[in-house]
């Protein structure tokens, strides 16, 4: 194989510029081209490639974002666009594909591969860590820390005015960002789309923390709880109890942005060259993934497959330590 591409899909996570970084200095210490993609599977259809080089991944090791930028390809869904994919694939004498993203982007790496037999590799990159045959996913070490720092500033405005927050924080349909930060965080309480007490059941525990002393609170809600976002919560808590006074803070966005950690510069750094190495050894339709600080593969239908799920442990460390 002496020619490959790049791309990242769907939503962006800090660390992708560092997996992509990694493809491409492996790649050219193993006597290979790499042709970056833009904007995802849109520029596979639009045949929008450029070459890349070690000096074209100068310095965005601490960027967040991608350099290669995103987007969502309703043509790629289409078996024609699909097709359309692969002809400018073929056209650039491009045998291999690397796919930055999550389990929607490793979808129509599959569809690709499955169709016209093009070698793709996944490279779990996502702030959610939904996705099975990877510990840790890249972008969600540095999401967690920054939805966290922002409970940390939350807390202390919450003391000052003895008062009620409800923290919304992303993930999608996985509660795996939402619990871990409302653990780091000291919350109160966290709502999960897998564990979404009713919400006469969420009051009774704001009262006992409250008549165990407790002058303010936070609890954190996933975007995808069954019982709504934040503010539906706040509302919710607000009819059914005497907790008028709360505030809803929404962390959206800012989780994706901003420089990415040690831990997801490194996890991507090792995941962008396996990936690479991967091709090389004539692996497809796999997802890279680090277990148990050992490298693995994973085929890429796993990661929609079979349902990633925190452990219960952690659900019950949460309750434990809200006492």
């Amino acid at each position: 194989m002496r020619r490959i591409g790049v791309l990242t899909s769907g939503g962006d996570a800090p660390g992708m510029n560092a997996a992509i970084r990694a493809v491409v200095r492996t790649a050219y210490a193993r006597g290979m081209e790499v042709f970056g993609v833009e904007r995802g599977f849109q520029g596979l259809v639009d045949g929008v490639f450029r070459p890349m080089g070690p000096r074209s991944v100068s310095s965005v090791i601490n960027r967040g974002g991608t350099i290669l930028r995103t987007a969502r390809c309703k043509a790629f869904l289409a078996p024609e666009g699909r097709a359309e994919a692969a002809a400018l694939l073929r056209q650039y004498e491009i045998e291999g594909l690397v796919v930055i993203g999550g389990d929607g982007s490793y979808r129509g790496a599959h569809a690709l591969g499955v169709e016209h037999s093009m070698p793709c590799v996944g490279v779990p990159g996502t702030i959610d860590n939904d996705i099975n045959g990877t510990d840790s996913t890249i972008g969600y070490d540095t999401a967690l820390n920054t939805a966290l720092e922002a409970i940390d500033r939350i807390r202390d405005t919450a003391d000052s005015h003895d008062r009620l927050f409800f923290v919304e924080v992303m993930g999608r349909e996985s509660g795996y960002l939402a619990l871990m930060c409302g653990i780091a965080g000291g919350a109160e309480a966290v709502i999960t789309p897998e564990d979404a007490p009713p919400i006469p059941e969420l009051v009774k525990q704001l009262r006992a923390g409250r008549d165990a002393g407790k002058r303010s609170g936070i609890v954190v809600v996933a975007e995808g709880s069954p019982l709504g976002g934040a503010q539906a919560v706040a509302d919710a808590v607000a009819a059914q109890s005497e907790f008028q006074d709360s505030r809803v803070v929404v962390a959206g966005h800012l989780q994706r942005g901003g420089v990415p950690t040690a831990s997801d510069r490194i996890l991507a750094a090792r995941l962008g060259a396996s990936a690479v190495d991967a091709l090389l050894a004539g692996e497809a339709d796999v997802m890279v993934g680090v277990s148990h600080n050992e490298s693995v593969l994973s085929p890429l239908t796993t990661a929609w497959e079979t349902e990633r799920r925190y452990g219960k442990t952690w659900m019950d460390l949460s309750h434990l330590l809200a006492t």
